[in-house]
């Protein structure tokens, strides 16, 4: 019985991370890039020429 029960909470574990917490996270670190990108293109005077 505790052998069916740790296998349903890895389970469980094993989906959030691979269904929510990565599509999270990566579109987190795409946003922070992006913004990363913007603030120093508004540092020094816009895209390159």
């Amino acid at each position: 019985m505790n052998d069916e029960v740790r296998k349903s909470e890895e389970l469980r574990s094993f989906l959030f991370l691979t269904v929510v917490m990565v599509p999270v996270l990566t579109v987190v670190l795409i946003a922070t890039y992006g913004f990363m990108v913007w603030f120093y293109q508004l540092m020094i005077g816009g895209p390159p020429h």
